[in-house]
């Protein structure tokens, strides 16, 4: 199929949905010939483009550069009969690149930049960046031109929408992501019914409310079951990362019959955003547009744990990695990093669960990355495990696995949930997607590199350990970049994790490391 834009049926058609159809029933037969065999000859088109709702990716501070998280697929050149298309909104500084080839184990760099195709729009508006290609016929015809054979290509992207349908249909080949017409499993509503389904814990409260008069019912209906409850969270359907989250707090509410008015008086005073920036009245407009829930706040001695599954395109899935989540923002709630693997004490339990949702995610025909959300709860008899939302999409947690994996070869094993390298030693990692200081501003990704080599901040492949870097290109506009340190313990990695913000710090003339994220993020469960 080819890429004239006048021969290709409309977007959203019949037509459309048919010929999506027909190419992602090559998945299957593709991903058996294909993905278990190393020296198979295979074109992963890259897509990094952040297709999810405008308003809410504007709370990101430096989102557009997030198009580089997916960089880590570089690391597939490693395989020597495997191209990489990767397509950005606008150039990639060289030296990035040139930093993720020099990290390929055992590849020659001049034989990997070979097999690499660098695209861009040219483009930094906020439209989506799958957006931006389907409106340049030309861009599409060189994607097209750069895959060798379409039989054994597909596209993978970091969600996946009505947009990357059309894409795939443009470009005739399939997409390995969820069937955008699935998507709706993935938003928490939903989330919260499928959790009912299967009988797994999950927060008290209410799904499916459509505007503010909802929120105030459910917040009522929470407190007047519970009158001990002092605090309620408040969801966008459709966020991420926390940043759609509110705190409600009742703090001296009445009971009874004034308790609905008390809170209808009341909501714009005690609702308390987690986005810096966010406003009642832009907050309540985006919940009429795409909904949302409202669950009871859990109190006590708690942790953030996710897992992260596969199902593949013969319905096969597999537990690939588990995390506890470093939160912080105003209540605790927005991601900042992750430290892997989970903490043992719940490692199985919450593995259990997340194979149950894949069972059923598999059944309704997704495939694909996803991951299950959790708050954990300790208790005088252990732990309690509350699912909290589904993402059907890579997320935060995708990349330092992927390094990890890529860079070492070795595997995660769900049944002990520990990931050993080839020699059979364990590996740990503390990552943040939110180093972010104003002393950084200004340095360039050429700055970083200097800092890197002087202080040797390097991963060391003979040793299996060490730092890599992404979102290098928000570093000098926003001062902003991802750390991974990758140890043989949990304390080993966050120490590498620490001692590299201190380097950052005292190159940039802070001899005092003072991180005020680090502040609100929990500790990791080896210093607990």
């Amino acid at each position: 199929m080819g890429t004239g834009q006048d021969l290709m049926p409309p977007a959203g058609s019949p037509a459309e949905l048919a010929a999506f159809g027909q190419l992602q029933s090559r998945l299957a037969p593709m991903y058996r010939r294909v993905f278990s065999d190393d020296q198979a000859p295979r074109t992963v088109v890259v897509i990094p483009s952040l297709s999810l709702d405008p308003i809410e990716l504007r709370k990101i501070r430096g989102v557009r550069h997030y198009e580089e998280r997916m960089l880590c697929l570089l690391m597939l050149l490693r395989l020597p009969n495997t191209n990489v298309v990767y397509v950005t909104s606008r150039p990639m500084h060289p030296s990035i690149i040139d930093y993720y080839i020099h990290l390929l184990p055992g590849v020659p760099g001049l034989h990997a930049r070979n097999r690499l195709t660098l695209l861009d729009c040219d483009d930094e508006s906020a439209d989506p960046l799958t957006q931006k290609i389907l409106d340049r016929p030309r861009l599409m015809r060189r994607i097209s031109g750069a895959i060798p054979d379409k039989a054994s290509a597909h596209i993978t992207c970091f969600n996946a929408t009505d947009l990357e349908r059309s894409l795939a249909v443009q470009l005739g080949i399939p997409l390995y992501a969820c069937d955008p017409e699935l998507n709706y499993l993935g938003d928490k509503s939903n989330g919260r019914d499928l959790f009912g389904r299967i009988g797994i814990d999950y927060p008290t409260g209410a799904e499916h409310l459509r505007d503010e008069g909802d929120v105030v019912g459910a917040l009522a209906e929470l407190r007047g079951n519970d009158p001990s409850l002092q605090r309620s969270v408040v969801k966008l359907n459709e966020s991420f990362s926390g940043e759609g989250n509110a705190i409600f707090s009742y703090g001296d509410a009445p009971n009874g019959s004034q308790l609905v008015p008390w809170i209808r008086r009341n909501l714009i005073e005690r609702l308390s955003f987690e986005a810096e920036d966010e406003t009642f009245e832009p907050y309540m407009a985006k919940y009429r547009e795409m909904g949302g829930i409202v669950e009871e706040y859990l109190e006590g001695d708690k942790a953030s744990p996710s897992v992260q599954a596969r199902i593949d395109p013969t319905g096969g899935h597999q537990i690939v990695s588990s995390h506890d989540q470093i939160l912080g923002g105003r209540t605790g709630q927005v991601f900042l990093g992750s430290t892997f693997p989970a903490h043992p004490d719940y490692r199985g339990q919450i593995h259990d669960v997340a194979d149950s949702v894949a069972t059923e995610l598999s059944r309704a025909g997704v495939i694909g990355r996803f991951s299950v959300d959790f708050v954990s709860v300790r208790g005088e008899e252990g732990w309690k495990h509350y699912a909290l939302e589904m993402n059907l999409r890579k997320g935060g947690t995708t990349l330092p696995y992927l390094m990890l994996k890529f860079l070492t070869g070795g595997a995660y094993d769900a049944n002990t949930g520990i990931y050993t390298t080839p020699t059979g030693q364990a590996r740990y990692y503390h990552a943040s997607d939110n180093v972010e200081k104003e002393q950084y501003r200004g340095l360039t990704p050429d700055d970083l590199i200097d800092i890197v080599v002087q202080n040797e901040l390097h991963f060391r492949s003979h040793r299996q350990q060490g730092v890599v870097f992404h979102l290098i290109g928000a570093l000098s506009e926003f001062g902003k970049l991802g750390v991974v340190g990758i140890g043989h313990s949990p304390e080993r990695a966050t120490q590498l994790y620490r001692e590299t913000v201190d380097v950052l710090d005292r190159e940039t003339g802070d001899d005092i490391h003072i991180d005020l994220r680090d502040k609100t993020a929990a500790l990791t469960p080896s210093e607990r």
